[in-house]
């Protein structure tokens, strides 16, 4: 059994225009059946309990992104799900703010956006309202070593759809980077004692037009030992 944690805050589904998201949390579920070969359970981050994980046999665990501002989220509603990355031992792979968290959990800090000098041009960069810079669209990374079986098959800038304006500059101890752009420097980070990926982009969201994604998924699911 895999476990999708829907990392979204209950804030987020209450505004108008959101049930394209819901929609997705359940096709990204579906997809995650299909590559895998298992069900997967889709579960909500502050409904994660280690009883749930036991009844279910969780054997790996992916984290969504989400679009609500760190800040709104409780210390005593991820406590239980931050420990289970902390301790269980299982595999996981955090999307975007999915990989947010996890690095969080082992004390990495979050920082916005900054475009270095000579890229605010650059495709990848786009302004949200309130001045915020971001990353958006589907846009290629830089691979700094493909050597990685995670990264197997991926060309040295595979494309892939980006949809954020914070970022972890400092992965935390265990991880190593393998992917960056100019205005993200840690875009894919890998623990190969704890067997945690991380992307700073969303892989879950491929297209046929852009492939990338799905690759990386599956080439985490036998790095991985789940498939």
């Amino acid at each position: 059994m895999l476990v999708f944690v829907d990392y979204e805050h209950a804030s987020r589904f209450e505004q108008e225009g959101t049930d394209w998201l819901l929609a997705a949390r359940a096709r990204i579920t579906y997809r995650l059946e299909d590559l895998s070969g298992m069900p997967c359970h889709l579960v909500r981050y502050d409904r994660v309990t280690p009883d749930l994980f036991e009844r279910l046999g969780v054997e790996a665990i992916f984290i969504s992104g989400q679009g609500t501002a760190p800040s709104k989220y409780r210390a005593e509603e991820t406590a239980a799900f931050a420990d289970i990355v902390r301790t269980s031992g299982l595999p996981v792979f955090g999307f975007c703010g999915g990989w947010q968290f996890m690095a969080g959990c082992f004390g990495a800090e979050l920082e916005k956006i900054e475009v270095p000098d000579g890229h605010e041009d650059d495709a990848i960069i786009t302004e949200w309202p309130g001045g915020r810079m971001a990353e958006f669209g589907y846009h290629p990374i830089d691979v700094l070593d493909g050597s990685h079986p995670v990264l197997a098959g991926l060309s040295e800038a595979p494309t892939f759809r980006h949809a954020h304006g914070l970022h972890i500059p400092n992965p935390p101890h265990g991880f190593q980077t393998f992917a960056s752009t100019p205005a993200t420097p840690v875009q894919i980070a890998i623990d190969d004692e704890r067997r945690m990926v991380g992307t700073q982009f969303h892989p879950e969201y491929w297209t046929d037009e852009h492939p990338d994604g799905r690759t990386m998924i599956e080439n985490f699911l036998r790095w991985a030992q789940v498939t």
